[in-house]
């Protein structure tokens, strides 16, 4: 039998416009011999449709528009779509479906069993599983081949893989008793770094458990802080990995079932996983927003750098404007090394002095700050003035704001609220400092020279005052960065990472200040998600509380 796979970029919510993507991808695919197309997860609705879907009238359009593309695509290869259903029974009102569309109607549904709750994902909020009892609930018999019909976690639960099982029911075993001669999956998994292999593995040793083809369908391209990095998978009978969808990009491809070629190209190295993640999810945020450009605060410092050329691969350099804002702590190596990145890049400048603006809040502040010394307050309205003329330019002239924080900066809330965080999206907040100087070198040496020497050598600094370094108020970053991996990612306490060598006293502050950082960390932009545990949708963490980690 031959698959077609359809690995589309969906943009939540636009119906017509996915239901168009899908029709021409499975006109594509029919046109390459396919005997069946196969969509991602929701692929109708875009994913994930989050609350859209406590709105009866969206869900109901959605599957009125999986009726009209059924009638569409009459002529074609039969397609399981991926799409929200209404629920007429109890329990919640929508169920997450693969619809089997042939012959020009939708002839059979089959419903998701598996509902995760963890990190990003928040499924039993809206649906309802499909419910036990049903022997062939996800058997779909065609062309006299048995195939099993699983949508994303229902493929994740296996027994003999995983050491603890998430949840009582495996549709998978459920399915084994009808002895399927096929295995499809249609996937929304999102990206974190080093996913891909994990994926692999899983699903290698699925198709090898049951000894049947494999073939599992993944969506692209970002969705608000999610990045979907497509490269759908096939699997042979034996656990071979047999075909792989693009990566990062819209592909229609076609899985022979009977062939057992292995698959040898490599797949993509970390440094280059990352890159293509930021650059799509900074694109795709852009567009499916209704932005064409954008606007960057440039310092001279790497973060600001790094999130340049992000911008410029992700909109055209011709899109994005550059606005140095220096102060009189600027010194002139930043103010030169911003020009010279903009200029080997080709990206447009604007350049605002705050000087006079700052004498201005001086001399407002003057009376009730009379007889204090100047501390972080001073600092902290530099850093505003330069969030309050960036607004103004974005205002102005409809342009999306990139912030450039790092992961580091925003952990410890080495930021300024309304000041450096101010913007409408959050480019590298899931990069810390030292995979931002990685990458960084990384594109200088794969991509173009562009970031100036003088940028990736020199010591991080905020500017914000005489001979400024960030080492005066935070560990190295090397040391900050392993401990916030260790806390964040990793779940560890105070207590687990000072046993792994880090100086107690050390931690301490840095989780005390994670800690204190939790407010500034609610009112910021939303970020791209790149690591298993990311600041944004899947962390939710309480505000007025004590934390005893």
């Amino acid at each position: 039998m031959k698959i077609g796979v359809l690995q589309i970029n969906p943009v939540v919510g636009d119906l017509d416009g996915n239901a168009e993507r899908i029709a021409r991808a499975a006109r594509e695919a029919t046109a390459m011999g396919a005997d069946l197309c196969l969509t991602p997860e929701l692929a109708l609705t875009g994913y994930p449709p989050r609350d859209l879907l406590l709105y009866d009238a969206f869900v109901a359009r959605a599957r009125a528009r999986a009726d009209a593309l059924a009638r569409e695509l009459a002529d074609q290869a039969p397609l399981l779509l991926g799409c929200a259903e209404p629920n007429p029974g109890p329990g919640k009102q929508v169920f997450n479906c693969a619809l089997w569309c042939e012959r020009g109607q939708v002839r059979r549904t089959f419903r998701k069993t598996l509902l995760p709750t963890y990190d990003v994902f928040d499924e039993a909020r809206y649906f309802e599983p499909a419910p036990p009892g049903n022997p062939e609930a996800n058997i779909l018999r065609f062309q006299g081949r048995t195939i099993a019909v699983t949508i994303c976690e229902d493929a994740w639960n296996d027994k003999d893989y995983w050491e603890r099982r998430t949840y009582a029911r495996d549709p998978l075993e459920e399915a084994a008793a009808h002895a399927p001669d096929l295995i499809v999956n249609l996937s929304a998994s999102p990206l974190s770094l080093g996913k891909q292999a994990l994926r692999v593995d899983m699903l290698s040793a699925v198709a090898r458990k049951y000894r049947v083809p494999l073939v599992y369908a993944n969506q692209t391209g970002g969705n608000d802080d999610l990045v979907f990095d497509g490269r759908s998978l096939a699997f042979a009978p034996d656990g071979a990995l047999i075909a792989r969808g693009a990566p990062f990009a819209e592909s229609v491809f076609l899985v022979d079932t009977a062939s057992r070629l292995p698959l040898t190209e490599p797949d993509l190295a970390r440094e280059d996983e990352t890159w293509r993640a930021l650059v799509t999810g900074t694109g795709d945020y852009a567009r499916k927003s209704g932005f064409s450009t954008a606007l960057i605060g440039l310092s001279g410092g790497i973060d600001s750098a790094l999130t340049a050329v992000i911008a410029a691969q992700a909109l055209g350099r011709e899109n994005v404007t550059c606005v140095l804002m220096p102060s009189p702590y600027s010194s002139r190596g930043s103010i030169d090394d911003s020009l010279a990145l903009a200029q080997n890049v080709g990206l447009k400048t604007i350049t605002l002095p705050i000087e006079p603006i700052m004498r201005s809040f001086a001399d407002t502040l003057a009376e009730p700050f009379a007889g204090l010394p100047e501390d972080i307050t001073e600092e902290n309205i530099q850093s505003r003035i330069r969030g309050n003329l960036l607004m103004a330019l974005s205002n102005k002239f409809r342009a999306l704001l990139l912030t450039t924080g790092n992961k580091s900066e925003l952990a410890v809330g080495y930021c300024t609220i309304y000041g450096d965080m101010s913007g409408g999206f959050a480019v590298i907040a899931d990069v810390d400092k030292t995979s931002v100087f990685r990458l960084a070198r990384w594109y200088n040496q794969t991509i173009a020279p562009h970031i100036p020497e003088a940028i990736l050598t020199k010591p991080p600094s905020a500017e914000l005052r005489p001979d400024q370094k960030d080492e005066d108020s935070l560990p190295p970053y090397d040391t900050l960065d392993a401990i916030l991996a260790l806390h964040i990612e990793h779940h560890q306490t105070a207590d687990q990472i000072s046993a792994k060598g880090f100086d107690p006293q050390t931690v301490a502050r840095v989780l005390t200040l994670v800690r204190g950082a939790e407010f500034k960390r609610r009112q910021a932009a939303p970020g791209i998600k790149l690591t298993p545990r990311s600041f944004g949708t899947g962390w939710r963490m309480p505000l007025a509380c004590k934390r005893n980690l």
